[in-house]
């Protein structure tokens, strides 16, 4: 069965990381997304990782995981017949979405009021570092971004970090993958909005206002207490124990701070007295004693594995060991959930693994629909006015 999003028509200018997950996400659930590249392609495409048995190098891994399922189209915007030929695209799209550096559609020409002339229903998404001047205007509007930078200015890398206060990158690039993300959710209201209202609309995400929303608990945190909160290791301010413990064969992670759990991990480690000590009886205690409770919990999981604590945690308190991606290539819920996929990689003779779709719908199923376009692949097909959309 088609994904909730066929018929859905996208044009595609985005590059590197944050727009292109944004559009895969629009793939994944069935829309129509034609990649449009320059000549050289997207500066991912060379960035690897490749296998050795790969021949054409068309592209590796980082393209092919988030560009999974699009079409390719090279055009030279600069090019007057290239930039048309957009334009006749954009008269039946539903859909544009653009990462450019600020002013660069408006010097091609394809600045969004000139392409919602063509299109008064089309939904324009823009996504930089610091947003869109006609939605706000930033004083650092025309500054690149890139996750790690973003990460810190917005407040992700303020909290995340050793004990001691050094600050440490979250590992995936969250400052790339959740303004994407939050980019998808935005144009998929407009699109409702231009259906019903016969008008589209900008929309624009800021790198920096995702990651500040996403980090939100330090704003409510200041706000009501004064607090500046900085990095604390694997804890939590307000809740605890809400962290990650050794076990004997690595690390694993234990959440039980509310009453009900608490009592449940008293029971399991053979301490049910703690539940009613009155040093640990409420979760005000408990984050009061955190380094207490993380010693008494630590000396239970110190001396078992993460298999033995998994089996007496699991189904009654959270809990997770600290995966490798080979322990979750081998996990029973990724395979059940579909979330590690085999694609063709062009030039070998094998297929390679990406990260499966992540919304599951009952009715309207989603999915990786394919591999990642060679550059240029649809060329002719899209060109050709009679094939131009799916």
């Amino acid at each position: 069965m088609p994904g909730p999003l066929h018929g859905v028509r996208v044009i595609d200018l985005t590059h590197a990381l944050a727009g292109p997950y944004g559009t895969m996400l629009f793939t994944d659930l069935g829309a129509d997304v034609i990649k449009v590249e320059p000549a050289h392609g997207d500066v991912t495409r060379d960035l690897g990782p490749n296998i050795p048995e790969d021949t054409v190098r068309a592209f590796g891994g980082y393209f092919q995981s988030v560009n999974r399922g699009k079409r390719s189209l090279v055009l030279d915007l600069k090019s007057e017949g290239d930039a048309d030929l957009l334009r006749e695209l954009v008269k039946e799209a539903d859909v544009l979405v653009e990462n450019f550096s600020l002013g660069v559609m408006d010097r091609l020409g394809l600045s969004y009021e000139s392409l919602q002339e063509i299109n008064p229903k089309l939904v324009y998404g823009s996504l930089r570092g610091y947003g869109d001047p006609r939605l706000g205007e930033s004083p650092y509007a025309a500054w690149p971004a890139m996750d790690i930078s973003i990460q810190a200015q917005a407040g992700a890398m303020g909290i995340t970090g050793l004990e001691d206060g050094t600050p440490i990158k979250i590992g995936p690039g969250i400052g790339d993958i959740f303004p994407g993300t939050l980019l998808s959710v935005g144009i998929l209201a407009a699109v409702i909005s231009a259906r019903e209202t016969g008008k589209g609309q900008l929309v624009d995400v800021a790198m920096y206002d995702a990651i500040l929303s996403l980090s939100e608990r330090i704003v409510y945190q200041h706000s009501y207490t004064g607090a500046v909160p900085a990095p604390a290791g694997n804890g939590h301010p307000f809740w605890s124990p809400f962290d990650v413990f050794e076990a004997k064969d690595g690390w694993i992670a234990i959440a039980a701070p509310t009453p009900p759990r608490w009592r449940a991990l008293c029971g399991a480690m053979g301490r049910p007295e703690l539940a009613e000590d009155e040093r640990f009886n409420s979760p005000s205690n408990r984050s009061a004693r955190s380094g207490e409770v993380k010693t008494i919990v630590e000396g239970w999981t110190s001396v078992r594995t993460r298999a033995e604590i998994v089996d007496a945690l699991g189904g009654i308190v959270p809990v997770g060991p600290v995966n490798t991606v080979v322990d979750i290539v081998n996990d029973p819920h990724v395979t059940a959930r579909d979330m590690i996929v085999e694609v063709e990689q062009p030039g070998a003779d094998r297929t390679v693994q990406i990260a499966g779709a992540p919304i599951k719908l009952s009715g309207t199923p989603s999915g990786v629909k394919g591999r990642a376009p060679l550059l240029g692949e649809h060329n002719d097909d899209i060109r050709n006015a009679d094939t131009r959309w799916l």
